[in-house]
């Protein structure tokens, strides 16, 4: 995975420490939902089963593979 700086400093919380790549993996090839933001970043979320239900986002670079962020977004899925 090619990731920013930024992703493996937030990977450090401990709230981010239990996404697994696995989760970040399936959310970047099989989205229930994509976004693109105004300043060309791609918003991807989906729900992980393995975590109880959850909704995991995942915010790419413009070039659409880089990994900027990762996190589960308590508003994003109904």
């Amino acid at each position: 995975m090619k990731c920013t700086a930024y992703f493996h400093h937030m990977r450090l919380r401990p709230d981010r420490a239990v996404i697994l790549d696995e989760w970040i993996l399936d959310t970047l090839r099989f989205p229930e939902r994509e976004e693109v933001q105004g300043d060309g970043r791609v918003r991807r979320w989906r729900r992980i089963p393995a975590a109880g239900g959850r909704v995991l986002r995942v915010v790419l670079l413009p070039d659409g593979e880089t990994i900027h962020n990762a996190f589960f977004d308590r508003n994003a899925l109904p």
